[in-house]
């Protein structure tokens, strides 16, 4: 099994590294929330929350749409579920590996 794999799969994971944008992320898949709201929950500057923000924007994450002064940041459910599906077939790889070690491992304890 190949687990396909290409430059938007490392800017997701990339983006999920970071443990304030996995909280935005969260935040943001329960309901739209503006950048000036989402820095409130942060102990560092707007600016940093927006750099956040930025990251999880370019790996498709969360889109912002304007609505009047502010910017509403809304998670995109359909990056998140490519997301979780490269991590099934992953999972799905070991389990086969797992399960080839296992088969090995009975043989050889079979007598010929």
């Amino acid at each position: 099994m190949v687990v396909d794999y290409d430059v938007a799969t490392d800017r997701i994971f990339g983006a999920l590294a970071d443990v304030t944008r996995r909280d935005i992320l969260t935040r943001t898949a329960r309901a739209p929330e503006s950048v000036s709201g989402l820095a409130r929950h942060y102990a560092m500057s707007f600016a940093a929350v927006q750099k956040h923000v930025a990251v999880l924007e370019r790996a498709t994450l969360v889109t912002k749409e304007r609505r009047g002064r502010e910017q509403l940041v809304r998670a995109d459910r359909e990056t998140l579920h490519r997301a979780a599906e490269l991590l099934q077939a992953y999972e799905q790889l070991w389990e086969q590996r797992v399960d080839a070690i296992a088969d090995i491992l009975s043989e050889e304890g079979t007598p010929s």
